[in-house]
């Protein structure tokens, strides 16, 4: 084994899928005496494309625990095990057609270690500071990669997330690093994936994206034209919450998109309703991908494998 890769095992899942296995207590151990290993890790790893032959995305999603946002469906923490989240991950990585991942540093850390994210595309998510149900959800700070250390981890792209309440000054305070964001990823020459919303407060003070097509609509709009470029911005959008709708919403663009997947809810039948609703968005013209966490790494039935393999099979 090489100094600071970390061996894995695996064992038979209840799905029939090898399910890794990974050892906390070596990466811990490598974290504690030679914390290089994940820079070391970084400049062997094998890159790939962004795209492939066939022009399409498949990306799983695993930023969500940074902002606090730890819950799937009703299950309030259903992401707060690590060790259980890094082997889901190893798990969606290792089934064909998978494309790479997004995630913060801690998470890309380990998968570095764990020799995960070879020929794989790699994403570093950008603002996590808009934490879930906080009085400044909307000022969405820039505290995870920038821009350089993206590039000097020999990562692919990066991603942000921007809601815009017009009610919110903090959403103006998100807006402008947004665009200066942009910006930095356009000089280094690197990707940047949007994620827009219109978003509002409920009357208990709850945060919510609007997903008519009218706001998404907007959204795509504002995003778009942020920045001194937008040669290597993307757009990360929602389907709408009429599915019938996304064809119009998508003129608002020229920039490529990926769809992104979101909360489907814990039914097997809320996930098969999800994958309809992707697959009709999947056959526009600018829309190239997907994005999709939770829905995947911990489906209603707990076959991660399947859910993987579905989600693969309608790009």
């Amino acid at each position: 084994m090489r100094a600071g890769r970390v061996a894995g095992t695996h064992t038979e899942g209840g799905d029939g899928a090898r399910r890794p296995r990974v050892d906390v207590a070596e990466l811990v151990r490598i974290r504690t005496r030679h914390p290089e290993a994940i820079a070391e890790a970084a400049a062997r790893r094998a890159r790939r494309p962004l795209l492939n032959g066939n022009g399409r995305l498949m990306i799983v999603a695993a930023d969500h625990p940074a902002r606090g946002a730890l819950g799937v469906g009703d299950r309030a923490l259903a992401m707060a095990n690590r060790a259980d989240l890094l082997e889901r991950l190893c798990l969606a990585l290792s089934r064909p057609g998978v494309d790479g991942v997004l995630a913060t540093a801690d998470i890309l850390d380990d998968l570095l270690l764990l020799g995960a994210l070879d020929h794989k595309v790699v994403m570093g998510s950008m603002n996590r500071g808009g934490l879930q149900g906080a009085s400044f959800e909307l000022d969405d700070r820039f505290t995870g990669h920038r821009p350089e250390d993206i590039r000097r981890l020999g990562f692919d792209a990066g991603k942000l997330l921007l809601r815009i309440d017009y009610t919110d000054p903090g959403s103006l305070t998100t807006l402008e690093a947004t665009a200066r964001a942009i910006d930095a990823m356009a000089e280094r020459r690197l990707p940047v994936f949007v994620e827009p919303f219109i978003s509002r407060r409920t009357a208990d003070g709850r945060l919510r994206n609007d997903l008519s097509a009218e706001a998404v609509t907007r959204s795509l709009a504002i995003a778009s034209g942020l920045g001194g470029s937008s040669a290597y911005t993307w757009l990360k959008v929602p389907v709408t919450e009429n599915p019938d709708d996304m064809a119009r919403v998508m003129e608002t663009s020229t920039l490529p998109a990926v769809l992104l997947g979101g909360d489907i809810g814990d039914s097997p039948e809320d996930q098969v309703a999800a994958y309809e609703k992707w697959r009709g968005a999947l056959r526009l013209p600018t829309v190239r991908g997907l994005v999709v966490g939770r829905s995947l790494l911990y489906p209603a039935d707990g076959d991660v494998a399947a859910a993987v393999d579905t989600a693969v099979g309608l790009l």
